[in-house]
């Protein structure tokens, strides 16, 4: 992905920011000025604000120019070319020098001096990577999302909160910015997303953290606004992009597969892939005719393809009508054509 700075001499050029805020943006003007408000309300000398446009077309860009003289320590890059969400994270990750990162939508916000508490929880609790609970806005209704775990201001074993696998866990919790992340988990690699996905692109990145950070806590903090039913969200449009699911929840079987205690993760991964499979199926109304085609093929070769014995047993566990719907569609056909991701 080639990608332009418009930026000249970075913020804070004679010592390392304290948080690096990765945020990126593409076609939703009439949600920047929002954005960029709260942000400047929880701007600080020792911040940096890296804006990503991924190559928006609906003047977003030009917004975003303003918005970069206006912020305090903000850096805009600009992609050449559309790489989706996971890849103008990356973007982001790697032009980040902060100790500690985080992230934002561009269509979302923030409550003013919200970063300030964020920071000082994980300085607090000096562990790798902080969840936080968050705030759900479906037009004028608001609701408190919780992570699913129930100690809250406590350093655990990440790996630890990943089972039991026919419960919600905090694994299942994958919003990005839901948190904060401090840079040695950047420099082992474990933030980056998997490049060019264009949805559930926090799902193979959220069991990698699960598997591999050493420490992570829950903290009731709230201060990022959700912001649901967004037209240009993917999780309301039924194209082919939707499909990447599939190949998120493939790489978080493959990966989970080759972990030393596969026997036991596993379950709880198959039954998460299987569970985002009858939701889908369950609206395929939503999808143009050929996705929903398209969907019903790849979900049959992606049932396939799971480990057969940990399939039955997940099978086992859900609910009847998912069951019923999921073995139906494990003895459909397959043509290689259609299944083809």
């Amino acid at each position: 992905m080639q990608v332009k700075t418009d930026a000249g001499v970075p913020p804070n050029v004679c010592g390392v920011p304290k948080l690096s805020v990765i945020v990126p943006f593409y076609n939703v003007r009439q949600y920047v000025p929002d954005a960029l408000r709260s942000l400047r309300a929880n701007a600080r000398e020792d911040f940096e604000f890296i804006l990503v446009d991924d190559c928006s077309s609906d003047g977003t860009a030009e917004l975003l120019a303003r918005g970069e003289r206006e912020l305090p320590g903000a850096v805009l890059v600009r992609h050449e070319r559309n790489g989706g969400l996971a890849t103008a994270r990356n973007t982001g990750i790697d032009r980040a020098r902060g100790e500690y990162l985080t992230f934002l939508d561009g269509d979302d916000w923030l409550a003013p001096g919200y970063y300030a508490r964020l920071l000082e929880a994980i300085e607090g609790l000096g562990c790798d990577f902080v969840r936080t609970d968050h705030v759900r806005c479906t037009a004028r209704a608001r609701s408190v999302q919780r992570v699913p775990h129930g100690r809250r201001n406590v350093v655990l074993s990440p790996r630890a909160a990943i089972l039991p696998a026919h419960r919600s866990t905090a694994v299942d919790y994958a919003y990005a910015w839901a948190g904060i992340y401090h840079r040695r988990l950047a420099d082992r690699g474990l933030l980056h997303f998997t490049d060019g996905l264009r949805t559930a692109e926090d799902r193979p990145w959220i069991w990698r953290l699960h598997r591999e950070a050493e420490s992570f806590a829950v903290t009731g903090l709230l201060g990022v606004f959700y912001r649901r039913g967004v037209s240009s969200s993917l999780t309301q449009i039924g194209d082919a992009r939707q499909l990447d699911f599939i190949r998120a929840f493939d790489q978080v079987v493959a990966e989970t597969a080759a972990d030393a205690e596969a026997a036991a993760l596993l379950p709880k991964a198959v039954r998460t892939y299987c569970a985002i499979i009858a939701h889908h199926l369950a609206s395929i109304e939503k999808f143009e005719a050929p996705v929903a085609r398209k969907l019903k093929a790849m979900s049959a070769a992606a049932l396939r393809r799971m480990p057969q014995d940990v399939l039955d047993e997940a099978l086992a566990s859900m609910d009847l009508e998912r069951a019923a719907r999921l073995r139906r569609l494990r003895r459909r056909p397959v043509l290689a054509g259609r299944a083809a991701a």
